[in-house]
């Protein structure tokens, strides 16, 4: 019992040491990784987003539908992305625009009428939107559809399965 106790708070320890001021000089704009989370990534056990492209087809399906992003890679750093979510026969949302990244945070512009800007997590296999987003994202939606958490796993890591996505309609979800 005292072992595990002893471990314990070896490991609280280690997760709320301060960040090592010597970091080679280099600035991040990411909040500092844990302790436990960079022996974590340098373990293999879980793999580090910020090192892992966003490019590829990520897509879910479910009783009432698919929810379905494809990134692509364009000039500048910056994605292009389609996306489609669908809840049934008629409620849907769907939009493409340009995405960014910002450490384990996808940023995705959409593009056309109000100015939809969602801030996505993204850890590398998955990327899930956050439970509220911005009013003028409604827009994108019919019905009583939104896109608030809704998530999407990746399926594959490559522009060209990204390209070979279709929405519901047939058309290409994300074009060149």
């Amino acid at each position: 019992m005292r072992l595990t106790s002893l471990l314990f708070c070896l490991m609280l320890a280690a997760c709320q040491r301060p960040q090592d001021p010597d970091d080679g000089g280099a600035v991040s704009h990411d909040p500092p990784a844990s302790g436990l989370e960079r022996a974590a990534i340098a373990s293999g056990a879980i793999p580090d987003a910020s090192r892992i492209s966003p490019v590829g087809l990520f897509q879910r399906r479910h009783e009432a539908g698919r929810d379905a992003l494809c990134i692509i890679p364009t000039q500048g750093g910056q994605f292009g992305f389609g996306l489609e979510a669908v809840f049934g026969e008629q409620p849907n949302c769907r939009g493409h625009g340009v995405a960014r990244r910002a450490g384990d945070k996808l940023i995705l512009s959409f593009r056309g009428g109000d100015r939809c800007i969602i801030v996505a997590q993204y850890d590398g296999d998955r990327i899930a939107l956050p439970g509220v987003v911005d009013m003028a994202c409604a827009d994108l939606c019919d019905g009583r559809g939104s896109l608030e958490g809704v998530s999407f796993p990746r399926i594959a890591g490559d522009a060209a399965s990204a390209l070979r996505a279709r929405d519901r309609d047939g058309d290409p979800l994300c074009a060149p």
